[in-house]
């Protein structure tokens, strides 16, 4: 498997590529959907995972699924605000709404080419936050190592944001308490900043929020 990413936007978030030969998957297109084509390298892109709602997280994602025609994929709970079927709240930036061709739920596996994504649901960010999880056996790494895609929901030395509309610290902690389950050696592929591990934000973050 392979993990490439590009930092786009005012708030230098991080755009995932992640692709195992068989299928390839965009993580939270922010925008510049012609700069994503062209990481693509001419690989067909399969699937477009939205970790949660924010406008910095969506922003290309419509068009990004209408130049690729990719499946969009989003937590069943902030769904509703990616597609406009439901308002966004005061504080955060429109965007263009992009119809949602999936929807998951918190323990449904996400099967794209040979990985299989576990989906662990977040809240605290947003209500709709998610993270995915991908075994070692299905990395492809020499040594196995686990992935964790985070959004907003973990940072390197620091947790998203939960003074917005549908955040909540109570909510955050016991998302947290979830991915503190989580094997040390588990690589942590967060929305903004450094790529960080379980073992690292355990020392961390985790014990600050326990």
């Amino acid at each position: 498997m392979s993990v490439e990413f590009l930092v786009l936007g005012m708030l230098e978030n991080n755009v995932y590529l992640i692709s195992d030969g068989t299928a390839t998957m965009v993580v939270d297109p922010t925008c510049k959907a012609d700069k994503i084509v062209e990481a693509l390298n001419g690989r067909k892109l399969d699937a477009i995972i939205l970790t949660h709602r924010h406008s910095d997280h969506v922003g290309a994602a419509k068009e990004l699924a209408d130049k690729t025609g990719a499946t969009v994929i989003a937590s069943t709970i902030d769904a509703p605000m990616i597609c406009g079927d439901e308002k966004l709240p005061r504080d955060d930036t429109r965007f263009n709404p992009c119809p949602v061709d999936r929807m998951l739920a918190d323990g449904e596996t996400l099967k794209l080419g040979g990985m299989p994504w576990k989906t662990i649901m977040t809240p605290g960010h947003t209500k709709g936050s998610m993270c995915l999880f991908l075994d070692p056996e299905h990395t492809g790494t020499p040594v196995g190592t686990p992935v964790l895609i985070s959004g907003d929901t973990l940072f390197c030395g620091s947790i998203g944001r939960t003074d917005f509309a549908g955040g909540d610290l109570n909510d955050m902690r016991r998302s947290l308490k979830r991915l503190s389950s989580l094997p040390d050696d588990t690589v942590v592929l967060p929305g903004h900043n450094d790529q960080t591990t379980i073992g690292a934000e355990r020392r961390r973050v985790f014990a600050y929020y326990a």
